[in-house]
Formats: C-alpha cells, sequence, structure tokens
C-alpha cells in the first residue's frame, strides 16, 4: 500500500500528460483534487494501522542496483508518517486553491502531482539512494514551478538560485552517503542496516568528514544561516501554491534528514558535534526573526520566519545528542518537539502562504505599506490571517505552542544559555506579526493604485484550501495526543541509537 501512495499522483499525471484539448482546464484540478483526497485517505489507514511503538512498518523492499548495494526500500514509522500525511494534506489544500489559476493548467497540475510523488517518496525512502534520487528531483519540480508560474524575470532569476544553491547542497548529500558506504562491511547503502551496524564508530576524522558533508548538504535545503539566502527570493517571487509546498514540505526534507540519517547513521559524530548544530539552530532562531522583523515586504517577511521556525527544530535536534546533564526523556521530549514543530510550521507556514495570495491576486503587490485598514473589507481573510499568526508566533490552543514547548524543556536541561537565547525568538516574532496585522488591517481603509474596483474577501475555494490547515493546528493545539502518541515512541527508539 505504501508504494501505491507514493506513486499515484505520478500515475495520475502519466494519465493526464497525454491528453491534449480533449478536458476543460477546472477538469485537470478537479481530478488532482480527485487524486490528492485519494491519497490522503489512504494515509489515514495507514496511521489508523500503525503500531506506534513497533517501529519500521509497511515496508517494501525490492533489488535496485544490487551490484552497488542499492535497493527501493520503503517504510514509515512515527518519525516519517506524519510528514507523509502533512505532505497530502497541504498538496490537497493547494490543488483546492489552485481552482483559480489560469496559465497553462495541464502542465501546472501534472507539476504538482509529479512534486507529490517526490516528496512522499523521500518521507518513505529506507536507501540512502533512494532518498538521494528523490531529494534531487523535488529540486527539478520547484524550479519548473517558480520558473513557469512566478512572477516574470524576477521568478525565473530566483528558480535559478534555488536550484543552483540546493543542487550544491545535493551534491554534497551524495558525498556523505558514498563515505557512508564505504565505510560499511557489507557496503551498502541501507538505512536499516547501517544503523544497525554503525560502520564509523571509531572512525574518528573521516566520521567527522561525513557528517560535515551530510549536515552541510541537507543545512542547505533546511536552510539555515548561513545557507539560507536562496530562501527569501525564492517565496517572494514564487507563485502562492508553490510557496506554500516549498515551506511546508520541501524545507522539511532537511530537518527530516537529521532525524532519519544524521542523528542515528553518525551517532559518535552527532554527539561530537551536538554543539555545533545547537549554535547554528540558535544563530537561525535569533537571526531569521530579526531580519523578518525589518521586512516591509508581507510574503518575504513569512519567508524569514521559516529561517526562525527551522532554527528551533535544529536547537532541539542538536540539543538531544548531548548526553551530559540530561537523561532520555528530556531528549526525546525535544526529538518529539522538533518533529511536531515541522507539522506545526508546514500547516501554518503553508496557510499564511496562501493567504499572501490571495492578497496580491486583490492588490498586485506584497508591499505592508500599501495596505490598511483591510478588516473592514476583507475580514475573512483579516481573521485568518491573525489566526495564523498568533498561532505561529506560538500562542496556547495551537500546535505552535505544543511544539515549541516540548523543543524548550527537552533543550533546557543540558542548553540553559542557548535555550534563553532562543526564547527571545518568540517575541521578535511576536512583534512583527503585530505589527503586520496594525499595518494591514487596522486605520482607515487604503489600497494599493492598481485595485481599480471592489476587494473582494476570501473567495470559498481560498476557504477551503486555507481554514482546514488551521483547523488542524487547533486540533494539535487542543489534543495532542492522537499525534505525540505516534511521534514519541520513535523519537525514544532515535534517541537510545544516538546515545549508544
Amino acid at each position: 500500500m505504501l508504494t501505491v501512495v507514493v506513486f499515484l499522483p505520478l500515475l495520475a499525471c502519466a494519465v493526464l500528460l497525454p491528453v491534449r484539448r480533449r478536458l476543460h482546464d477546472r477538469a485537470y484540478s478537479w481530478a488532482w483534487i480527485a487524486t490528492s483526497a485519494a491519497d490522503l485517505a489512504l494515509v489515514i489507514v495507514l496511521w489508523a494501522g500503525l503500531d506506534a511503538g513497533g517501529g519500521l512498518q509497511y515496508e517494501q523492499r525490492a533489488r535496485w542496483i544490487p551490484g552497488a548495494g542499492v535497493s527501493y526500500h520503503v517504510g514509515v514509522d512515527g518519525l516519517s508518517l506524519p510528514l507523509v500525511a502533512l505532505t497530502c494534506l497541504l498538496f490537497l489544500a493547494v490543488a483546492v486553491y489552485s481552482l483559480r489559476e489560469r496559465r497553462r493548467i495541464r502542465s501546472y497540475v501534472c507539476l504538482f502531482l509529479f512534486l507529490q510523488t517526490v516528496c512522499l517518496g523521500l518521507f518513505v525512502a529506507l536507501d540512502l539512494i533512494l532518498f538521494f534520487v528523490f531529494f534531487d528531483l523535488s529540486i527539478v519540480g520547484m524550479f519548473f514551478v517558480i520558473a513557469g508560474w512566478g512572477h516574470g524575470e524576477q521568478g525565473r532569476a530566483a528558480a535559478l538560485k534555488f536550484f543552483l544553491y540546493t543542487f550544491i547542497g545535493s551534491l554534497a548529500l551524495l558525498l556523505g552517503f558514498i563515505g557512508l558506504y564505504l565505510a560499511a562491511f557489507p557496503h551498502t547503502f541501507d538505512m536499516v542496516e547501517l544503523a544497525r551496524a554503525d560502520p564509523l564508530a571509531g572512525r574518528g576524522t573521516y566520521a567527522a568528514l561525513v557528517l560535515l558533508a551530510i549536515g552541510a548538504g541537507l543545512a542547505v535545503k533546511t536552510p539555515t544561516v548561513p545557507f539560507h539566502t536562496w530562501l527569501p527570493p525564492a517565496h517572494t517571487d514564487a507563485p502562492a501554491a508553490g510557496s506554500a509546498i516549498l515551506a511546508g514540505v520541501l524545507l522539511k526534507m532537511g530537518t527530516y534528514g537529521f532525524v532519519r540519517i544524521a542523528m542515528p547513521l553518525l551517532p559518535a559524530g552527532w554527539r561530537a558535534h551536538a554543539l555545533v548544530f545547537i549554535v547554528v539552530g540558535v544563530v537561525s532562531v535569533v537571526y531569521g526573526a530579526l531580519v523578518a522583523l525589518a521586512q516591509t515586504n508581507f510574503k518575504r517577511m513569512i519567508a524569514y520566519t521559516s529561517v526562525n521556525h527551522m532554527g528551533y527544530v535544529i536547537l532541539a535536534v542538536g540539543a538531544a545528542g548531548v548526553l551530559a546533564g540530561t537523561d532520555v526523556q528530556a531528549r526525546s521530549l525535544a526529538v518529539t518537539g522538533a518533529v511536531t514543530q515541522m507539522v506545526s510550521h508546514g500547516l501554518l507556514t503553508g496557510a499564511l502562504f496562501l493567504l499572501t495570495g490571495a492578497l496580491h491576486d486583490r492588490g498586485g503587490t506584497y508591499e505592508m505599506d500599501a495596505y490598511s485598514g483591510l478588516a473592514s473589507p476583507t475580514p475573512k481573510l483579516a481573521a485568518a490571517t491573525a489566526v495564523a499568526a498568533f498561532a505561529s508566533l506560538g500562542i496556547p490552543g495551537f500546535s505552535g505552542f505544543v511544539a515549541e514547548f516540548q523543543v524548550f524543556t527537552g533543550s533546557l536541561a543540558s542548553q540553559a544559555v542557548a535555550t534563553a537565547i532562543a526564547l527571545t525568538g518568540i517575541v521578535i516574532t511576536a512583534a512583527l506579526f503585530l505589527r503586520a496585522l496594525r499595518r494591514m488591517f487596522l486605520g482607515p481603509v487604503r489600497l494599493p493604485p492598481a485595485v481599480g474596483g471592489e476587494f473582494r474577501d476570501l473567495a470559498a475555494t481560498e476557504s477551503f484550501s486555507i481554514v482546514p490547515l488551521l483547523g488542524l493546528s487547533l486540533l494539535i493545539g487542543i489534543a495532542p495526543r492522537f499525534l505525540l502518541d505516534v511521534i514519541e515512541p520513535a523519537g525514544r527508539t532515535l534517541v537510545e541509537l544516538v546515545a549508544r
């Protein structure tokens, strides 16, 4: 069933792509919605049948390149299944939102279906080369989304920068994977076998270089400071649907790589260099929030908050590698918080980017100073943006609070100073979102000159794509057990692997 979940969108793409001018544009969009809804339903079935404490499940393995130790090996556990579910939900939301798209619909739909398959494939991959293939294909897919449906020439320039940065990062990642392969006897790229063998134990400098290559490749995709410079232009000039997938799903490929590959396959190296990741995480938290505070472009501001929020994840996984002054429960809590933060960020930032798309469609600009008093003509847009903003800064009752509470509690035991510094990121994030809400939605009504007629409120398709994301964040904030019961056992297993 797991293979069906992964390749169902690609199969739908293969069916739709040869159909030329035989279907109305809306038919392609509705076919995408139906495919994404079916995929999400299959994931719900997988979730219902998962034994949370049973380790990797729904595994499938087939020979692929046996001479090189490469196989098609997939499976899910509590670390990956929440991200698989998030991916299906976000692609469904984007499919509904894209009912309003009018440009080259067939190509647009097929490109997103292709992206959905490669994103799902990465989160279920248990072979390093399979992981790398999906990692690289996601770069190609998003490049065409930004270049083809972004904002003109600037969009094409941002797509090129995105591709070059992340492709170079993927090459570093491949070098690290080859380093792991060469250290293992017998040689293999299988993650389960590598985790069991721990081939780099006692290898000192060699292990450090492999961790450097893997860590750099994943850091570019996350992105963390100083590898973040591709992110703001890519988000600002991408279409709203592309930005939602880029922030909600593709950024998680980097952070997921840390918990699936770097930590369990390089435990000694992770423990030895955990402080480096903690520092990078804290710098990303504070820097991302401060630079976001300085922005006048609403979409660019949200892009920088992604650097801030991914910094919390890196802080947590770094703290999980520090054994001194901690216990298993604290380290497990940090890992659980990191995965919960990935899910929370995907929901909330995905919703925020879809809201920026609705704003740009009506006003033609993302500049906050061009708007004022929007709460009067667009109460639904104002309410949804306010809810997403407050949830993103960690207000209790939403998923952001559950995630950040676990991150800070799990990290505080061993990294009190770093955690205290990272806490300032919440204050700065609150300031930047409150400032944006005051500028754009309060006061007398002021609209950009490009607005010729009525400034419309959220349409039905926009509401149906955004509100469920906010609703699920609320559900996780109020009753998180359905999510935490899946993540926590896998988090404890990961902590045990790191501490061995």
